[in-house]
């Protein structure tokens, strides 16, 4: 196959990760949608030494190759996504089909529930962070990955690593084919010169950028404002950032006594809640939403922590990006990244199909033409966008430089982990709620400290992590 010949209905190729926010959500109950848009049929025409790779996938026929994907958003082209993905032409190249069931995202597992109990389950369903692992896969929604996939595989060899963060009773059930940055600090490189500070790029890549220089970085800007006008440090989502840059998280999983842990006492964690506490007494953090970069330079913002999609620079902006800071206590750099993987359903019996739309997605993801192709056309949609922008946000967090944290707290319960479910004002559940929450107040407006949160929520802690436990431990024992 000549990659060449995909140039023009690839030209619109976003990374794979971006998949879910292009999605929309519908509150309709599951339905197969017939929805089809004409596409141009690729030359199949195989080039053997440039493209062996893929030349080793299997071929499908028929049925075989038909896979039901359940989820709120179409792998298909649709009327606002018309351009085929690549992922999805080589996967038809090799007679693969792929038929869209939507679900909504605040229904999905009450939906796949209902599918498998009327024994017609779907064969692809989306990973998300939130409960999708362990919870669901213990409510055994999804099944091992081991019957389709041979992991030992070299095209598996760079995420091998993060697979082996999914696994329950050693049976591995979440594959990754690519990671994304779940946030970053946007900051204007203007106010920063005019400011004489030194450029957070350039600490970063001396290996200076961590939380003192970020910290100093709002303190300068903050308290050297004018006595008429009202400055910020930070705005956005990094809180969490802050606490598993500590290369900690709330909940742990203890393979000694294989089950899972709360972790609410580790000092480097408390360490990670004064350092938030500090910034919001001192009023260096805006905490009303803000939707956009350039909004909050507007506000005398200083960093702006969030996903790419809100930072879209226009003609005469002059920004930059860093990743979020380091534990100047530790040597790793810690992150945790979004993940694109296709869960595997519980009842599903299309393997071969589903490891050629995996081996499919992956060289999509790999080869250096497709992601050329990618980055040309991110560039045709936000041309000033630099180059030192787009290396920080799509190469060098996601890169080997950072050891990728899997936070086990977003899946365990409804109670710790399910937003969808959370009754308390801010709807959050009680973990994501708890890496925040020395950044807020009480009803009474005081703000919380980190040893009040443990001791308001350490018993639901760890009952929740009891009653996932015996129910984790019936699981693998079956």
């Amino acid at each position: 196959m000549n990659i060449k010949k995909y140039t023009a209905l690839t030209a619109a190729l976003v990374l794979a990760f971006s998949a879910v926010s292009c999605g929309k959500s519908n509150d309709s109950s599951a339905q197969t949608s017939s929805y089809s848009e004409k596409i141009e049929v690729i030359d199949s025409s195989a080039d053997s030494d440039k493209n062996s790779a893929y030349n080793s996938v299997e071929e499908l026929n028929g049925e075989e190759g038909e896979l039901e994907w359940f989820s709120y958003y179409d792998l298909n082209p649709t009327r606002s996504q018309p351009e085929r993905s690549t992922s999805l032409a080589l996967f038809e190249n090799k007679g693969g089909k792929i038929i869209y069931a939507q679900t909504s995202s605040m229904k999905k597992y009450d939906d796949l529930a209902a599918r498998l109990m009327a024994d017609d389950p779907p064969d692809m369903f989306a990973y998300e962070q939130k409960m999708t692992f362990p919870a669901n896969c213990v409510k055994e929604m999804f099944q091992p990955i081991e019957d389709a996939i041979d992991l030992d595989d070299p095209l598996w060899a760079d995420v091998k690593a993060t697979a082996d963060d999914f696994t329950l009773g050693g049976k591995h059930y979440v594959l990754p084919i690519a990671y994304g940055a779940l946030s970053v600090m946007t900051y204007n490189k203007t106010v920063i010169e005019a400011e004489g500070f030194d450029d957070p790029y350039d600490l970063y890549m001396a290996g200076e950028w961590d939380w003192n220089s970020w910290y100093d970085l709002m303190e300068e800007y903050c308290e050297g404002a004018p006595a008429d006008e009202e400055r910020y440090g930070i705005n956005g989502w990094f809180a969490p950032f802050i606490f598993q840059s500590t290369g900690k998280t709330l909940i742990n999983y203890d393979a000694e006594n294989d089950e899972y842990t709360a972790n609410l006492f580790d000092p480097d964690l408390e360490r990670a809640a004064n350092l938030l506490y500090d910034i919001q007494k001192k009023g260096y953090y805006y905490s009303d939403w803000v939707g956009s970069a350039t909004e909050a330079f507007k506000k005398k913002i200083l960093f702006y922590a969030m996903g790419d999609w809100a930072v879209t620079p226009k003609e005469g902006d002059n920004w930059g990006i860093v990743p979020m800071p380091k534990d100047p206590n530790v040597d790793e750099q810690y992150t945790t990244v979004s993940i694109n993987a296709y869960m595997w359903v519980r009842g599903s019996e299309k393997a071969k199909a589903y490891r050629v739309w995996n081996e499919c997605s992956k060289l999509a993801q790999d080869d250096p033409e497709y992601k050329e192709i990618g980055k040309k056309k991110f560039f045709e949609n936000k041309p000033y966008f630099t180059d030192e922008m787009y290396q920080i946000v799509y190469e060098e967090v996601i890169s080997d430089h950072f050891i990728k944290l899997n936070d086990p707290g977003y899946g365990i319960s409804t109670a710790l982990s399910d937003d969808d479910a959370a009754t308390n004002p801010s709807k959050e559940a009680i973990i994501p709620f708890m890496y925040s929450s020395v950044m807020k107040s009480d009803d009474s407006g005081k703000q919380y400290t980190w040893s009040k949160l443990r001791e308001t929520y350490k018993s639901t802690i760890d009952s929740e992590l009891a009653q996932f436990n015996e129910s984790y431990h019936k699981f693998i024992a079956e």
